[in-house]
């Protein structure tokens, strides 16, 4: 019997982020697809009875459930500094949040950990996070350095810069994500859409209204080009809804051209998705563009950066704005948002190839390239 241990505590987040999305979605096609005699086991951090059930419910599948006698908080730091028991064998983190710590393989010996990378934010852009955000990455980056057997990126375009900045190696492997099976237009969207207010047509962004976010290039456009009257929604867990009013007013807009929407549901955010004219997403420092890919998956029309990330995950079925000269984007932007407005014939395309390109990324793929890199290892 083969095990592979998953660190879960990811996806226990109590709002759904982009991260605890990956890591349920993961866990669970782990758990599906695995290969003839393999098993999947968790570890979790010292949490309520409560948790444990919800990991049984959300995971009917797993084998097993290591409970470790620290909270999150601890165990962070305990294993920033290789501290703390952990099962032996494979282990899997999607993130950086995992147990490096010195450990043999020799003499047949299964020990292996892997870890996930999903951009290189703190290195290229540390002003768009915390400090403390950019000295844990940072720190679990160099750890992964030494201990790692292996570190999953999501896109070559992220392969290519971390291997840049860190001597990984051949260690880096390339495994994409998928949009959540939980994310389906639900039966009562009609209900959600009015108890939500969501206007009858209205352009899209996500992300926590940060400069990392594009938000500010967003409202520059919308300023530059008075014809696109269409209000703009923005949706994302860590939004303060004070400094994205502060935004719009310096953008010389109206209050009201901008809503920013409450912490949502998977149904009421697959609402919002749907019925979306435009999805825009501006940002140069996404890793996957998880958000730009659900659009994708409703037939909704996206406008994104020409980060190169992006632009390997979009291929053609986005328009792409190029972002080299700052002076020159919120107008490129507002271009390509009239454009897609006016012209049916390009929306309909775009949502289309939108369409077409989500259903290339599975999450069937993404376990079975895991199970196929421990396997390796």
């Amino acid at each position: 019997m083969t095990t592979l241990n998953l660190v879960l505590d990811e996806m226990l987040s109590p709002v759904p982020t982009g991260l605890s999305r990956y890591s349920g979605e993961l866990a669970g096609a782990l758990i599906e697809f695995a290969p003839s005699g393999c098993f999947v086991e968790g570890i979790v951090s010292s949490s309520p009875e409560s948790v444990y059930a919800e990991i049984g419910q959300r995971l009917p599948g797993l084998a097993g459930l290591f409970k470790s006698a620290l909270t999150h908080r601890d165990l962070t730091t305990a294993w920033q500094h290789g501290f703390t028991p952990v099962p032996s064998g494979m282990i899997h983190a999607p993130s950086l949040f995992a147990p490096l710590r010195n450990h043999t393989r020799a003499g047949g010996s299964s020990a292996q950990v892997a870890v996930t990378i999903h951009d290189v934010t703190a290195w290229t852009h540390p002003e768009y996070l915390t400090s403390r955000q950019v000295s844990w990455t940072k720190a679990m980056a160099q750890r992964a350095v030494k201990y790692a057997d292996a570190v999953v990126v999501p896109t070559h375009a992220v392969a290519a810069e971390l291997g840049a900045i860190l001597p990984f190696g051949d260690r880096i492997r390339v495994l994409g994500a998928a949009v959540a099976s939980s994310l389906a237009v639900p039966g009562d969207d009609d209900a959600r859409a009015s108890h939500l207010g969501l206007p009858e047509r209205y352009l899209l962004t996500s992300g926590n209204g940060g400069p990392g976010s594009g938000l500010t290039v967003i409202l520059q456009a919308l300023a530059l080009h008075e014809t696109i009257d269409l209000p703009l929604l923005v949706i994302g867990a860590e939004l303060d809804a004070t400094a994205v009013a502060s935004a719009v007013s310096e953008a010389g807009l109206a209050p009201e051209r901008v809503r920013v929407l409450p912490p949502l549901t998977d149904d009421d955010l697959s609402v919002v998705l749907h019925r979306a004219q435009v999805f825009l997403y501006p940002t140069v420092v996404a890793g996957f563009g998880m958000p730009m890919l659900e659009a994708f998956h409703f037939g909704v029309p996206v406008i994104h950066s020409d980060a190169a990330s992006l632009v390997e995950v979009a291929g053609e079925a986005g328009i792409a704005v190029p972002s080299a000269h700052a002076g020159d984007f919120p107008r490129l932007l507002g271009e390509a948002i009239a454009d897609v407005l006016e012209d049916d014939a390009l929306r309909d395309r775009l949502a289309l190839m939108g369409a077409d390109r989500a259903k290339l990324f599975t999450w069937r793929a993404c376990s079975e390239g895991v199970w196929q890199l421990h396997a390796d290892l």
